[in-house]
């Protein structure tokens, strides 16, 4: 099935959360450790899956004027309000982070 977590993904997705709660039950990990983790969690999540839509968005786009270059200004139209969008879910991203660094 297209768009499924496959196992070997779902370990790479689940890894941050299973050494958290190691680390914890260890006890081994105080608050700001905690925090800083979450911090870096948070900009990687928030940085991977936009870099990869943008750069699907940039291969889909040149495909399509590619195959019809008299669209080229209605496709890259979309193509960079599509871009801004994802880039903006990378900068929540990082809000999110300061946010979680900084503020107690």
């Amino acid at each position: 099935m297209k768009g499924a977590v496959s196992g070997a993904e779902w370990k790479i997705l689940n890894a941050p959360v299973s050494l958290l709660i190691t680390f914890h039950a260890m006890g081994s990990l105080d608050p700001e450790s905690i925090r800083l983790i979450a911090t870096v969690v948070a900009i990687v999540g928030g940085t991977i899956a936009p870099a990869a839509a943008i750069g699907f968005l940039g291969s889909s786009a040149l495909n399509a004027i590619g195959r019809n270059p008299e669209a080229a200004p209605k496709i890259q139209t979309a193509m960079v309000l599509a871009i801004a969008f994802a880039e903006a879910i990378a900068i929540y991203a990082l809000v999110i982070a300061l946010v979680v660094k900084f503020v107690e």
